[in-house]
């Protein structure tokens, strides 16, 4: 399957990129996003961006994404579990 977003020409260069390097930032942002919102894994978020999962996992931070989001309560469970 193919996703297709038009954006305006001059998009790219009034953020100071190339259009491969904001097609990339664009996939990532939105694989980020779907990552965040738990709906789908790394791995698959990492495949919709063309990286490996780990490299896909540490960029995550540039995105204000938490590689591991435990509620408290998950968090606490897995002290006491240690």
């Amino acid at each position: 399957m193919q996703l297709i977003v038009n954006y305006p020409d001059k998009l790219p260069d009034a953020l100071q990129e190339s259009a491969e390097q904001f097609e990339h930032e664009a996939k990532m942002a939105m694989a980020a996003k779907l990552y965040e919102l738990k709906r789908i894994s790394s791995g698959t978020a990492a495949l919709l961006v063309g990286m490996e999962r780990v490299a896909f996992l540490l960029s995550l931070q540039h995105y204000g994404v938490n590689v591991i989001d435990l509620s408290d309560e998950d968090l606490q469970s897995d002290f006491s579990n240690a």
